[in-house]
């Protein structure tokens, strides 16, 4: 983000869901925000690429895992904070995968979430907000 003409940049954001309702997420590391906090596989999507690939692209690099499907479920604002000096557009996907799960350096850890369990987490770039928003749209609060 140039701090000269600051804009919003765009993100993707995947919501993995396994067998059993829970939500993938990922202990970020070596970054230069959030370290040891918590959010959504995903990141910005770069000049010249389509969101499709950009999510598909985030999660095989994150997470080592294959995109089978993305359907857009929602945006996001992620307003600036003192904590948080960037401002993005958050696009959110329900995504199937298969795979394994293997972290690049980005992540230390990774974790399967319920509804319940999300106080328990430090999430960034309000992921929490977005989680609890497909929460309820999906009944499971």
């Amino acid at each position: 983000m140039n701090s000269e003409n600051p804009r919003p940049a765009v993100a993707v954001r995947a919501v993995i869901e396994d067998d059993q309702n829970r939500i993938l997420i990922l202990k970020r590391a070596h970054s230069r925000f959030g370290v040891n906090s918590w959010c959504l596989p995903g990141g910005k999507v770069d000049f010249n690429e389509t969101i499709e690939a950009a999510v598909i692209k985030e999660i095989r690099e994150e997470t080592g895992l294959t995109c089978l499907s993305a359907r857009f479920l929602f945006y996001h604002d992620c307003l600036p904070t003192p904590d948080l000096p960037t401002h993005y557009i958050n696009l959110y996907f329900k995504c199937t995968v298969e795979g394994e799960i293997r972290l690049n350096e980005e992540s230390s850890d990774y974790h399967w979430l319920t509804a319940s369990e999300l106080s328990q987490y430090e999430i960034v770039f309000r992921n929490d907000e977005a989680l609890k928003q497909y929460w309820k749209i999906n009944r499971r609060e």
